[in-house]
């Protein structure tokens, strides 16, 4: 990868907020963020050189092949069929009365 140009930039605090937001909203970090908007205007302009590489990836680096195969190998699990869940089971009777039930009596 190309060495990086360290620049200082003065912006307006109100400016640098909004852009802070902006590069939260998108999961950048806001010096990302500041790269991405020029790339951006250039490519709009027209002036964006030919030969200026990628952006650079951060985050988590991509998976090794063989972990992906093996991602893609694995099956699923089953879904859950309805059909198989345990009845639900009947309420019992009140073994002790309960103040709006009295027990009936035997004759």
């Amino acid at each position: 990868m190309a060495d990086r140009k360290q620049i200082l930039l003065r912006l307006d605090p109100a400016v640098h907020d909004a852009l802070a937001r902006w590069a939260g909203d998108e999961l950048r970090s806001t010096t990302a963020q500041i790269e991405y908007v020029l790339r951006q205007a250039l490519a709009q302009a027209g002036r964006l050189p030919s030969n200026v590489g990628k952006m650079p990836r951060r985050g988590r680096p991509p998976k090794a092949e063989d972990e992906v195969e093996a991602t893609e190998l694995s099956e699923p699990p089953a879904p859950t069929d309805p059909t198989d869940q345990p009845e639900p089971t009947e309420p019992t009777e009140p073994t002790e009365p309960t103040p709006d039930r009295q027990p009936e009596e035997e004759p």
